[in-house]
């Protein structure tokens, strides 16, 4: 797999794989308080985005939005830590975000996406995602308080 960073370009924006854009305490400050990982600490952020391909999304310098891939670069990749900060959603960047993520070379070779969200399910399902309601078909262990009760040590 060529590991060289992509970028695209859209206006004044721009979503870049290059981990030199990459602002780790910009996507902290976000997932930290964000709903699906509350209290997460910085190193486990820095691994999660070394140990994964990820997406900046950039308004110039500032990141303003992010999406990460965990994959095995051949089969399957899971989507996730999916964000546009506040102040730019509703103008149709979360979407161009995931269209960037989809342009990627690897993905047209992975032969399940999948991802878990509890929010804009429309906007994934414009992008082809389909919710999973087979019953007995995909199954988790979820440790959803995981990062609040590791800082209350």
């Amino acid at each position: 797999m060529d590991n060289q960073p992509l970028s695209f370009i859209k206006d004044k924006f721009t979503v870049t794989t290059d981990p030199a854009f990459f602002q780790l305490e910009a996507i902290h400050d976000y997932l930290s308080q964000s709903s699906w990982a509350p209290g997460i600490d910085a190193e486990t952020v820095r691994i999660s985005v070394q140990n994964s391909l990820c997406f900046a999304l950039l308004d110039g310098t500032r990141q303003i939005g992010f999406a990460r891939l965990v994959t095995d670069y051949a089969t399957f990749g899971y989507l996730c830590d999916v964000y546009v900060l506040n102040d730019y959603q509703k103008s149709g960047l979360g979407r161009w975000l995931i269209e960037c993520c989809h342009a990627h070379p690897l993905m047209s070779r992975l032969r399940r996406i999948m991802l878990v969200t509890d929010s804009a399910p429309w906007l994934y399902q414009k992008l082809g995602y389909a919710p999973l309601n087979r019953k007995d078909f995909v199954w988790q262990i979820n440790r959803q308080d995981i990062y609040c009760k590791a800082g209350q040590k």
